[in-house]
């Protein structure tokens, strides 16, 4: 705010959207509640970057999903998939045949489809981010810079202290998890991506032995994600009621799930695909996997993108 004379509303989505929520300033303000003035700093920028996130959405209609998500809703995604997929069910199926239960066409077409849709939105809300945080005097941008602070999220503790949980509370603990489940989540997206080029150059056909990278790549990060998003559940219960937006608790809490949920089931699909559930299994996982994926437009993950292109912006603006 101080390298600026002015502060239009494009400003204050880039603040909302650079915020890593660490909290103190709410501690720090003066005029924070019980004051009579009750500025509260964290919850005003989290409903900023909420109509930042409903502003940059493409397409525009779905915009209302951020309000209306939750648990409930996300889980009704999850089902709808899973009906989706069940259709293409082969009553024949043996044990550990993945593609015997659904073919390999299917799960390609099923999910590029779908994946295409899900990277144009996702490439269209940040081009909107990309543009609306336009403004400030720039300097020379260091995209270096701001992939090592997205990455290590420096800014959760840039002044040496972590990351307040509440008054005089500070932890590394939020950091931490946030580590497990984006890293987890990477290991898991390149698992998927070694497969892939399994199937269609080498032309070898899942399941992988369990010694295979497919198969550690995705083991380890969905230990990550489990840890990880167990970790965000139990931090979001016990940060400060005063640090959260209580209109944004379905948002904030149902990303957590749907990766928990996720992650769980794919570690299951792995220990019990030998068995009589692996039928079963399979079509809950991709169930999860396909609502998740779907909604990654239109919920918390866009906070990620919007953030890291809010940090490549800061660094063409932060004194070196």
């Amino acid at each position: 705010m101080e390298n600026r004379t002015a502060f239009p509303k494009g400003d204050v989505s880039y603040l909302a959207n650079l915020c890593h929520n660490c909290g103190e300033c709410l501690y720090a303000c003066q005029y924070a509640p019980p004051h009579e003035f009750g500025i509260d700093v964290p919850r005003t920028l989290a409903m900023a970057r909420l109509e930042s996130y409903e502003e940059y959405c493409w397409p525009h209609f779905m915009s209302g999903l951020f309000r209306r998500n939750g648990i409930v809703l996300s889980l009704a995604i999850a089902l709808i998939s899973m009906s989706v997929v069940w259709l293409f069910v082969r009553s024949s199926a043996v044990r550990d045949d993945f593609y015997g239960v659904i073919p390999h066409d299917v799960m390609v077409a099923i999910f590029g489809a779908s994946g295409l849709f899900v990277l144009l939105a996702l490439v269209i809300g940040c081009a909107r981010a990309l543009e609306g945080f336009r403004g400030g005097t720039a300097r020379e941008m260091s995209v270096t810079r701001a992939i090592r602070d997205a990455l290590t999220l420096r800014h959760l503790h840039a002044s040496g202290d972590d990351c307040t949980r509440d008054v005089e509370v500070r932890t590394p603990w939020r950091r931490y998890f946030h580590h497990c489940t984006f890293y987890g989540f990477a290991l898991c997206l390149a698992s998927t991506t070694v497969a892939a080029i399994y199937h269609t150059v080498f032309r070898w056909s899942a399941p992988y032995s369990y010694t295979s990278a497919p198969v550690l790549l995705g083991t380890i990060g969905g230990v990550g994600l489990i840890v990880g998003s167990l970790g965000l559940l139990e931090q979001y219960h016990r940060r400060d009621e005063a640090l959260k937006d209580p209109a944004q608790r379905g948002l904030d809490l149902s990303f957590i799930v749907m990766l928990l949920m996720t992650s769980v089931t794919g570690v299951l699909l792995l220990v019990l695909r030998g068995s009589a559930l692996m039928p079963a299994l399979l079509v809950i996982h991709l169930g999860f996997v396909l609502g998740f994926f779907v909604s990654l437009p239109y919920g918390k993950f866009v906070h990620g993108l919007y953030r890291s292109i809010a940090l490549l912006k800061f660094s063409s603006e932060a004194p070196r």
